[in-house]
C-alpha cells in the first residue's frame, strides 16, 4: 500500500474544512484522531429511560455544524462505552474506526447495554426475545433498542434516520436491536453474531464445548457489579505458559473451573455447566425463531476463520431468509479471524498469504457503502451474498446462498486412506482382506492439540489456517485424501459429515477437518521471512466437532453400545474455496482436539462436566468405509 504523507499546513486545511467539503473530495481520509473528534464533535452523555423506568447510560457525539440534520450510527455493548466523562474524548468514531463516516457526518450513539457498567438494571447473558410484550416489565434488546431511538429522534438533530452496528456480543445486540421495529430504523448490520450460543456460536459447537475460547472469556466477563472498564483486579486471570498442559491440568471442567469461577464471580459459568444438553434454558436464547418481519435492510458479516462465531452469520442469514422474505438482506464472508474485517490488510493468517487486501476493500467499499445507501441516499452495488473465495484469491458475486450452481456430492472414504468421489463399491469386505474400516485408539490423556506449538494464548486465531501436517502423522488422526486433482475444483456452502462408527466405549467425539494440500514443489510466499515451508502445507480449511452423544438429538444424549456400528451426520460452517489444480483435497478425523474442545471422558456420563477422573478412559474408534456404511463428507460443487 502506497502512504502520501500530508505537509503540517495540508493536515490542518483539510482538518478545517467543513465535513461535506471533505467528504467530497473522495479518496481515503487520513485516519483520525482525539483531537480531531473534539473539534469536529461536541459529546454529551445521557441516561435515557426505557419503558420500566430504568436508565441506559447513552454517549453521543454530534457534529459541531449545526447547519444540518443528520443520521444516527448506533453500538449497543456489553463492554463499556469508555472513555467516560463528557471532556473524554475517543480516537476514531463509527463502525471499524473508518474516518469516512465521521467526515461525512453522522451522530454517533454509543450505550451500555442493560445492567452493564453504567446502565441500570440487570444484566440477561443472551437477552431471550419477547415477540408479544404484555406491559412495560415485558423488555428486551428490541425494545430497548426501540425506546433508545425514540429519544433519539425527539432529542438529537437527526434526519430520522438510523443504523446499528456491532461485532460479536454486540453483533447479538445488533441482531436483536432489528427486532425494535422502530419506523427510523433503516439499517443493521449484525457482525460475527451470537445467534445460538449453545449449538454453533462460541460455547458449544456441535456439542463439543469450546474450553479453550469459554473459560478465559468468562473469567473477565460477566462480573456485577462493574462501574470501571478494564480488567477487573479483583479477579485476576491465571497465567498461561503452556495452554495445552494449563487445561490439561485443570482436569475434569466443572470441579476445575470452580477453584476460580463460582455463582457470585461468574454466575453465567455455572449456568453453562449445569445445563450441557439443549434444554429450555438455551432454546429461549435462541433468536432465530423471532428473526421475522424485518423492516430494516441487514448486512450479516463474517469470516470464514472466525473461530469463535463463525455460525453466526451464516445461520441468521439463512433463517432471515426462510421467515422475512421480504426482509432486504445481504450476507458478506471474508478471509477473517474474529473481527479481522474491521482491522488491518485482512490478508494473511498464521501460515496462509494471500494478495488481496480484503480487510479496506470492506470497509471502504462495503460497510461504509452499506450505511452511506440507507441513511444517506448513496450509491449502493452489493449482491444478495458478497463471497471471498479463499484458494481463487477473489470476490464472488452471488445472487443466493449456498449458490443455486453448486451440486451437492459426497467425498467418500476408501481403504488405504483414499478419498475420491465414487462411492465405496461390492468388493470393500472382509473376504478380500480389508476390514472395511480404519481404527484409532483416542486416548483423553493425550490428546490431538490444536497447534504444533507450545502458545500461551488459549485460542490463537491462526489455528484456523493451521497446517496439518503433524497431526497426519498421528496414530490417532486418520487421513483421507484425492489424488492429485487435474482440474480446479471449487467448494461452495456447508460441509456436512456422514461418518459409520464404533467405539468401544459408551461416548465419543469426532473431529472432521477439511484441507487442502498444496504440492511439494509450491513456492514460499513471496517476501516471507517467517521460514514457513509452503511446499506440502495441509492448510486447513474447515474443522468442527461432534459429541457422538447428541447424534440423535441435542436436547436427549444416547450412550453409544461398546462396539457397535453406529452413524453421525452434521453440518459444518460453508466455505467458498477453489482446491486448485495440482492440490490435492484431504479429510481428516480425530477424537480430540484440545483445548480447543473439552476433552470426552468417552464414558458416557450425565453432565460430562461433572465426570470424575477415573471417568477418562482410552478407548478404539473405528470409521467404516462399506458400500453398506460408506463414510463421507458431502459438499457442494460448483461447475
Amino acid at each position: 500500500m502506497h502512504t502520501r504523507t500530508l505537509t503540517t499546513l495540508a493536515v490542518l486545511t483539510l482538518l478545517a474544512a467543513p465535513i461535506d467539503a471533505r467528504a467530497q473530495r473522495g479518496g481515503q481520509p487520513p485516519a483520525l484522531d482525539t483531537a480531531w473528534v473534539r473539534a469536529n464533535y461536541s459529546k454529551r452523555e445521557v441516561r435515557i429511560a426505557m419503558r420500566d423506568g430504568t436508565k441506559l447510560f447513552t454517549s453521543i457525539y454530534t457534529p459541531r455544524d449545526t447547519t444540518k440534520r443528520y443520521p444516527v450510527l448506533m453500538h449497543r455493548t456489553p463492554y463499556s462505552v469508555a472513555p467516560y466523562g463528557a471532556d473524554a474524548y475517543v480516537r476514531a468514531l463509527g463502525p471499524s474506526g473508518t474516518p469516512r463516516y465521521a467526515q461525512t457526518g453522522y451522530i454517533f450513539v454509543y450505550q451500555d447495554v442493560r445492567g452493564r457498567y453504567y446502565s441500570e438494571g440487570d444484566f440477561v447473558e443472551m437477552t431471550p426475545a419477547i415477540d408479544h410484550k404484555r406491559g412495560v416489565a415485558d423488555h428486551d434488546e428490541g425494545s430497548d433498542t426501540y425506546d433508545t431511538i425514540e429519544w433519539l429522534v425527539h432529542n438529537l438533530p437527526t434526519n430520522n434516520k438510523v443504523g446499528i452496528y456491532g461485532i460479536s456480543y454486540p453483533g447479538f445486540m445488533t441482531m436483536a436491536s432489528c427486532l425494535a421495529d422502530h419506523p427510523a430504523l433503516a439499517a443493521c448490520s449484525p457482525q460475527a453474531p451470537q445467534i445460538d450460543f449453545a449449538d454453533g456460536d462460541d460455547a458449544y459447537h456441535g456439542g463439543g464445548f469450546l474450553l479453550a475460547h469459554t473459560y478465559p472469556f468468562y473469567i473477565g466477563f460477566g462480573r456485577a457489579p462493574r462501574t470501571e472498564p478494564g480488567p477487573d483486579k479483583r479477579y485476576p486471570t491465571p497465567r498461561m505458559k503452556d495452554a495445552y498442559q494449563f487445561f490439561l491440568d485443570l482436569g475434569p471442567v466443572g470441579p476445575g473451573t470452580r477453584k476460580i469461577l463460582d455463582s457470585a464471580t461468574a454466575p453465567h459459568w455455572v449456568d453453562l455447566m449445569g445445563h450441557p444438553n439443549y434444554d429450555e434454558f438455551w432454546k429461549i436464547r435462541d433468536i432465530r425463531p423471532h428473526l421475522k418481519n424485518i423492516k430494516a435492510a441487514v448486512m450479516l458479516v463474517g469470516g470464514y476463520y472466525d473461530a469463535q462465531d463463525i455460525y453466526g452469520p451464516f445461520s441468521a442469514y439463512a433463517a432471515i431468509v426462510k421467515q422475512s422474505p421480504a426482509t432486504d438482506v445481504r450476507l458478506v464472508e471474508g478471509p477473517w479471524s474474529h473481527g479481522g474485517w474491521s482491522r488491518g490488510d485482512g490478508n494473511m493468517l498464521g501460515n496462509l498469504r494471500w494478495e488481496t487486501k480484503a480487510g479496506p476493500f470492506y470497509r471502504d467499499s462495503v460497510e461504509f457503502m452499506f450505511f452511506n445507501h440507507y441513511l444517506n441516499g448513496g450509491e449502493l452495488q452489493l449482491p444478495r451474498a458478497l463471497m471471498f473465495r479463499t484458494g481463487a484469491d477473489k470476490w464472488d458475486r452471488y445472487s443466493e446462498w449456498p449458490p443455486k450452481a453448486a451440486e451437492r456430492k459426497a467425498l467418500y472414504f476408501h481403504s488405504g486412506g483414499t478419498l475420491s468421489f465414487d462411492a465405496p463399491g461390492a468388493a470393500t469386505s472382509t473376504s478380500n482382506g480389508d476390514a472395511g474400516f480404519d481404527a484409532y485408539i483416542s486416548d483423553p490423556a493425550k490428546p490431538v492439540p490444536i497447534l504444533d506449538r507450545i502458545h500461551a494464548q488459549a485460542q490463537p486465531a491462526d489455528y484456523m489456517t493451521a497446517d496439518q501436517r503433524f497431526a497426519a502423522r498421528r496414530p490417532d488422526v486418520l487421513v483421507y485424501q484425492t489424488g492429485v486433482l487435474n482440474e480446479d475444483v471449487t467448494i461452495a456452502g456447508a460441509i456436512s459429515p456422514v461418518l459409520h462408527v464404533a467405539t468401544s466405549g459408551t461416548d465419543a467425539d469426532f473431529i472432521v477437518k477439511l484441507i487442502d494440500v498444496f504440492p511439494d514443489s509450491a513456492a514460499n510466499w513471496p517476501g516471507d521471512s517467517s521460514g514457513f515451508t509452503v511446499g506440502g502445507y495441509q492448510q486447513l480449511e474447515r474443522g468442527e466437532p461432534f459429541r457422538g452423544k447428541f447424534r440423535r438429538s441435542r436436547e436427549t444424549p444416547v450412550a453409544f453400545v461398546p462396539n457397535k456400528p453406529d452413524s453421525l451426520k452434521f453440518d459444518m460452517p460453508g466455505i467458498n474455496h477453489t482446491f486448485k489444480k495440482g492440490h490435492r483435497i484431504m479429510v481428516q478425523v480425530q477424537s480430540t482436539w484440545f483445548p480447543q474442545v473439552d476433552r470426552n471422558p468417552q464414558t458416557f456420563v450425565p453432565n460430562i462436566f461433572e465426570a470424575k477422573a477415573s471417568d477418562f478412559k482410552a478407548a478404539e474408534m473405528r470409521v467404516y468405509h462399506t458400500e453398506a456404511k460408506p463414510s463421507r463428507v458431502v459438499v457442494g460443487v460448483m461447475p
